[in-house]
């Protein structure tokens, strides 16, 4: 089972307010109350008993708080993303300096253009990597992510996405065989194996939850997915993530857990 021992995240700007979003009427989200939540969200992943790295605002970047994109990183080592959302590109190169400062250069593989593929799409399952195929991800960046996987003796898969933004906006694993899946994931048979945990439509955002080290992190306002999780035997937190929703933005997004 994985063991998580740092986290990076990095605090939002005043600019998180023109981030990118598939739900104007939401509104924007509110800076004073974003930097709230943040707090809370790290608050609760060292009660998880990992070191958190918080990274400086980007006012240039207003998605840049989702640490989760522009990198991936595994048990042996990280991958650089390519974000396709030309806006986010630039992320990457923000990145990269914090990576270096836990990899070295035999530990960091990057993927190239024309391939895409932002860290959202993916979902780790032990040593196995599902990618979803998105607007953000293409066949090109699936391509040259499962070969640098397979070059580190790992696996991958790609998941062709229907509706959604990312992968992990309607499906997250828990570890221990279960996972929390929603909407057009329901029915997938990539995790026909798992023991699913079906999320109904009105809480769809609230299958964003994380595991870190036993726990399960989950966002405030979802009682059926809290009460499911709990059921499971996990000892939960909750986190109100409302400002991130505003701009397709949830829990898993906010940090980078290794």
């Amino acid at each position: 089972m994985t063991k998580f021992s740092n986290v990076i995240v990095r605090k939002p700007g005043r600019s998180l307010a023109n981030g990118i979003t598939s739900a104007p009427e939401l509104g924007q989200p509110i800076y004073e109350r974003a930097i709230e939540e943040h707090d809370d969200y790290i608050a609760a992943l060292k009660q998880c008993g990992v070191k958190v790295t918080e990274l400086p605002a980007l006012e240039e970047y207003p998605d840049s708080c989702f640490v989760e994109d522009p990198a991936v990183i595994t048990r042996m080592g990280a991958i650089i993303t390519n974000p396709g959302a030309g806006t986010r590109n630039g992320e990457k190169t923000a990145i990269e300096p914090t990576i270096r400062e836990f990899f070295d250069d035999e530990h960091i593989r990057y993927i190239e253009e024309p391939g895409t593929l932002e860290g959202g799409d993916v979902m780790m399952v032990g040593d196995h990597f599902y990618v979803g195929r998105s607007a953000r991800t293409n066949e090109e960046g699936i391509r040259q992510f499962i070969e640098i996987l397979e070059g580190w003796g790992l696996e991958g898969s790609e998941v062709t996405l229907e509706k959604v933004l990312h992968l992990k906006t309607g499906v997250n694993y828990l570890e221990d065989g279960n996972m929390l899946v929603s909407g057009e994931f329901i029915d997938k048979p990539d995790f026909a194996d798992y023991n699913k945990v079906v999320v109904p439509e009105e809480e769809a955002y609230g299958a964003n939850c994380i595991w870190v080290n036993g726990t399960v992190i989950v966002p405030e306002r979802y009682p059926t997915v809290l009460a499911a999780v709990q059921k499971l035997g996990y000892p939960t937190l909750v986190v109100d993530t409302s400002e991130y929703r505003k701009v397709d933005g949830g829990l898993s997004c906010l940090s980078l857990r290794f």
